[in-house]
């Protein structure tokens, strides 16, 4: 408990804020990014290492592939017949994640859409007997993969290809890939615009994207001491969406979790912990899978002696909840959105609820909904938890009142020390000014026996 305390008192906000301005920096240096695979991400990950070594670590760089994609400019697509349209990108479509590049015009060939009905559309070269090379096809969401249909059409020599949405009513989407197969524009659409191009027509289409396979990296660091045969593992990924700076989500997460291992990298811990900063996770958890799937072939023993992975993205957003990963599934029962936690995770929930309540913080539970790096963890039976912030929600209005509510308590308890540091400040600065008023006054006296 005292090793607690003193780490508790060691961890302070200061230090950690300091890191997400580092970020930030490295960001705006960058094209605004800190994506995997950009030259934010490697200026990152030279930050982290270099604060580890300056705290005594020896971190371990481990390199993977992974599929790159980035959006360069704002698509086209625009209808001339058999009714002249022009759509808008990220309203009434939207690029597939990993779409090639490209400028097509073309004749509109429809691919098996049968509208109203069930259909296999795209998921069988055979669906493209008789396509006119150069050609754009539109084919119908369902059935099999995105890629499945836009490789098919590829290989049949469409130029583009547009994916309709599945039934009456439903909007415009954007799916993925998978990875870059696609070396052609490909986009997803609503029903309706899919529809309009049943009995064919014309159109033109313009996409620029970079699609490619490129390397980014992992960041391990372990402390000196700890009985190796259990360790704790605690991590947080490093990387930015493409399209911005990534401090919420998750230089936050990156930056507690570094401030925690630079103050803790002189205690004797009872077990290891192994501290990482994952890779790519914004692209699908690759870095955190990555390593798990690694472990799981090259070093079982390793993977073994985890005895227990501790998570933290996004746990810095200002309109914040406290919220705690559903170890026991009590709050969120196992079903589509939330994952059986191992044995063992619904003691780590306790841990931190128990924290929390300690401190008169009201916290809840959140699931474990796949959407972050426990994810690996969990799959392999390793029990998990940690914390997070919130994302896209909205607070209930419970926690919308407690966290008024601690608003006013911490408001209560700081002002006071505000108020008493302003006259602190000001009292300095009075004496300061005597001071000043003083040294002129002897000047003052001093000037005629210097006239002398």
């Amino acid at each position: 408990m005292s090793t607690s305390a003193a780490l508790r008192a060691a961890v302070t906000p200061e230090g950690v804020m300091a890191h997400p301005d580092e970020l930030r920096a490295i960001a705006d240096d960058n094209d605004g990014t800190r994506a995997s695979g950009t030259p934010g991400y490697a200026a990152s990950k030279d930050y982290v290492v270099s604060k580890l070594k300056a705290a005594g670590y020896s971190p371990t760089v481990r390199a993977f592939d992974f599929p790159f994609y980035r959006q360069l400019e704002t698509a086209t697509f625009d209808v001339t017949a058999p009714t002249a349209a022009s759509y808008v990108d990220g309203t009434d479509f939207a690029l597939m994640t990993y779409s090639g590049s490209g400028d097509a015009t073309g004749t509109v060939r429809a691919v098996d859409l049968n509208p109203g009905g069930t259909s296999t559309s795209g998921c069988e070269a055979a669906d493209f007997t008789g396509f006119t090379s150069g050609n754009i096809a539109p084919v119908r969401r369902g059935s099999c993969a995105f890629a499945i249909k836009v490789v098919n059409a590829r290989d049949a020599g469409a130029s583009a290809v547009i994916v309709m949405n599945t039934n009456p009513g439903a909007p415009a989407f954007g799916g993925t890939l998978g990875s870059p197969v696609g070396t052609v524009p490909s986009l997803g659409t609503s029903y309706a615009i899919g529809s309009s191009l049943a009995d064919g027509g014309t159109a033109h289409i313009v996409a620029s994207t970079e699609s490619e396979i490129r390397q980014t990296r992992n960041v391990h660091a372990d402390t000196k001491t700890g009985e190796r045969e259990t360790t704790v593992h605690a991590g947080a990924h490093l990387d930015s969406v493409v399209a911005g700076p990534g401090i919420n989500d998750n230089g936050s997460g990156s930056a507690a979790l570094l401030e925690v291992a630079e103050q803790i990298a002189t205690t004797k811990t009872p077990n290891r912990i192994r501290f990482s900063w994952w890779g790519a996770e914004e692209l699908g958890l690759l870095g955190s899978n990555h390593y798990i799937n690694d472990l799981a072939a090259n070093k079982p023993s390793m993977l073994k002696k985890t005895a227990l992975y501790l998570n933290f993205d996004m746990v810095g957003s200002p309109n914040y909840a406290l919220f705690v990963y559903d170890g026991d599934n009590s709050a969120f029962p196992v079903g589509p959105g939330a994952a059986q936690g191992p044995e063992g995770s619904g003691a780590i929930e306790k841990l931190f609820h128990d924290y929390f309540g300690s401190q008169d913080l009201p916290s809840a539970e959140t699931p474990f909904s796949g959407r972050s790096d426990y994810g690996p963890f969990i799959a392999k039976g390793i029990p998990a938890g940690g914390l997070f912030t919130g994302a896209e929600g909205v607070k209930t209005p419970s926690q919308g009142r407690a966290v008024r509510r601690r608003r006013r308590r911490l408001l209560r308890l700081l002002l006071p020390r505000c108020l008493r540091h302003d006259r602190q400040r000001q009292r300095r600065r009075d004496r300061l000014q005597l001071r000043r008023d003083g040294a002129r006054r002897a000047h003052l006296r001093q000037l005629p026996q210097l006239a002398q």
